[in-house]
């Protein structure tokens, strides 16, 4: 499965008041794995920056002029997104500067060269309501380092939202339904592990490091859950009763 996880920084909030593109990235993402596939673009949008977006991402004017204009890269960013799932966070925004952007080169909306567009905010909404989900405070939840993000950057923020994306649905796909595709081939992958003799299997204990990255896994788990997790249960449950 392949996967972009998508940025983007403008001149402003709305492009129908005439904002821009000024920045966009993506990073590549197959089968839960970064590939180190990236694009990042700047590009040249014509017009200042509000005060307020410039704030946020620091991209002056003067530097953005040595960059081409969106239509000079429209179709390099089509390439790299197409087929693809696109992972954003807040997606309405981003889309809608893209296909703003698109309809000015005469192109398709940013969507119809997609798999499909996934919000990320909304997911991390579902997963914990009523608490903070913008990206700094996730990567604070998942134990993501975000501490040399001064400014947003379109590539940065594909980078850590990337990192954010995989904690959050860590356990959410089962190894079978990754590699088959239908019920059948299921049925079959699972009566072939059936005849595999797990007594041979060899047992790999986890190393020092290991279990100290797992016991601070659970430690922002359930300080984000705010309760134990099930495995401090058992745990707990497991050395009260010998």
């Amino acid at each position: 499965m392949r996967q972009i996880v998508f940025d983007t920084e403008t001149t402003g909030l709305d492009p129908a008041q005439g904002h821009r593109l000024v920045e966009l990235a993506g990073v590549e993402v197959i089968n839960r794995t970064l590939t180190g596939r990236h694009l990042h673009l700047y590009v040249n949008p014509g017009r200042d920056s509000d005060p307020e977006a410039l704030a946020v991402h620091g991209l002056e004017s003067d530097f953005l002029a040595q960059y081409p204009p969106f239509d000079q890269v429209a179709e390099q960013v089509v390439e790299f997104v197409k087929g693809a799932e696109v992972i954003i966070h807040n997606a309405p925004f981003d889309v809608k500067f893209m296909d703003a952007e698109l309809q000015r080169c005469g192109l398709k909306p940013f969507a119809e060269y997609c798999d499909k567009v996934t919000d990320s905010l909304v997911f991390a909404r579902e997963l914990h309501p009523g608490k903070r989900n913008n990206l700094d405070a996730l990567c604070e939840r998942y134990g993501i380092s975000n501490a040399h993000r001064t400014l947003h950057g379109a590539l940065l923020d594909s980078e850590l939202l990337a990192d954010v994306w995989l904690a959050m649905t860590r356990g959410q796909e089962s190894l079978v339904m990754q590699q088959y595709e239908n019920e059948e081939d299921i049925g079959d992958a699972a009566s072939e592990f059936r005849r595999i003799d797990l007594s041979q299997l060899p047992i790999l204990n986890a190393n020092a490091q290991e279990l100290a990255a797992h016991k601070h896994y659970l430690q922002h788990l359930s300080e984000a859950n705010q309760s134990p997790t099930i495995w401090d249960q058992v745990d707990h449950e497991s050395t009260n009763n010998p």
